[in-house]
């Protein structure tokens, strides 16, 4: 007596008759054997493939260590549906514990500016939460806020730094500027001025511990301050040339000597790119350029937009490269080595940027690609 029969004749309800074709047999087969199907989808081809023997629900079910009401249903699925039947029906869920109202509200409490209040500022969830249930949007739990907050990409607490220039002028002047790095005129220099004034001579009080397999190179944090330096740079824009001089002030008159030496070193006419700070106006510039023979052109930069100034990508680069892992003794040691930087930049590193800049927004994403006026900076 095999097991089919046996457990016939224990209890139960007749079971339903499931034949299966060979295909069906095969992707059952395949189910109930690989190592990478779910362990649900396993049970439920072993039960179809029991059933196609002719075992009873009962022996299916205490061979598999299941259910004999599981091994029914899936029996029943597969005979009125074959392989679709033992796919998962779709639910209907829990029903929303807030409607599409209160959720709108509770986002655009989160979207407001936090209250200043007992010294507070800001958003966290807590605050969040309990701003929410002071405006009776809804009760809610600290969890379900930060689900709620998750879902709509929001994330209240986060800032970014960012500064929109209101110069009435913005395209023009970008326009310009941009078309001197894509089309300079025959004959001439474009230069990037600008200075970088607060670098700091600070000399760590220990060394650093360098770093080993799965640990970074630890920093002590204390320094010692020897005094600050400025530096005043223009960068030559096609051939990645610097041009520095390293002192302690930043006045009218530093750089009106570093100007001369910038005359110096370019000759022939000279297009300057600097910003709209105040010793870059004035008459002081108009004697200049007479005294020499009126070949350098001022361009601004908009209105709290330097960024469009090359220079400021070289800053970034002396930056990393020379001044942010370095530990200084004196201003003089400063002084000696972005000098050396500058030095070995022009010898081996110096190379033209690939700029580019997107902020027309819209409008210049709208226009065809020949007359966008950009370059891209890397």
């Amino acid at each position: 007596m095999d097991g089919g029969e046996a457990g016939q004749k224990k209890r139960g309800r007749p079971p339903t008759l499931v034949e299966i074709n060979l295909s069906e047999r095969g992707v059952l087969q395949r189910r109930a054997a690989a190592v990478t199907t779910s362990q649900r989808d396993a049970l439920r081809a072993r039960i179809v493939l029991g059933a196609a023997e002719g075992q009873s629900n009962i022996f299916i079910a205490e061979q598999l260590g299941t259910s004999v009401d599981t091994v029914s249903c899936w029996r029943r699925r597969f005979a009125r549906s074959r392989l679709e039947g033992l796919k998962d029906k779709q639910r209907s869920g829990r029903c929303p514990r807030f409607t599409p109202v209160q959720r709108c509200e509770i986002i655009a409490a989160a979207c407001e500016p936090a209250p200043s209040k007992d010294g507070l500022h800001g958003w966290t969830l807590n605050r969040l939460r309990e701003h929410i249930q002071t405006l009776a949007i809804a009760k809610i739990s600290r969890s379900h806020l930060h689900a709620t907050l998750q879902r709509a990409d929001l994330r209240p607490h986060r800032k970014r730094v960012w500064l929109h220039s209101k110069d009435p002028c913005f395209r023009e002047k970008v326009t310009e500027i941009v078309d001197l790095y894509l089309h300079p005129r025959p004959g001439a220099t474009v230069v990037c001025v600008d200075e970088k004034p607060g670098m700091q001579a600070t000399q760590r009080k220990h060394d650093d511990r360098p770093a080993t397999p799965g640990q970074d190179v630890k920093r002590e944090f204390e320094y010692i301050r020897h005094g600050t330096q400025t530096l005043l740079a223009a960068f030559v824009v096609h051939t990645g040339t610097v041009i520095t001089r390293c002192g302690p002030t930043r006045t009218a008159e530093d750089l009106e000597a570093f100007m001369e030496v910038v005359a110096q070193e370019i000759p022939g006419v000279v297009d300057v790119v600097w910003d709209n700070l105040n010793i870059h106006h004035g008459e002081r510039w108009e004697r200049f350029n007479a005294r020499h023979q009126n070949r350098f052109r001022f361009h601004y930069t908009p209105l709290h937009a330097s960024w469009v100034n090359q220079v400021e990508l070289w800053f970034g680069v002396l930056q990393r490269r020379c001044l942010a892992n370095g530990s200084f003794r004196s201003v003089e040691e400063l002084r000696s080595a972005v000098a050396a930087f500058v030095s070995y930049w022009n010898r081996e590193a110096k190379h033209p940027f690939r700029w580019s800049f997107t902020g027309y927004g819209q409008a210049l994403r709208d226009s065809s690609r020949e007359d966008r006026p950009w370059a891209r900076a890397i």
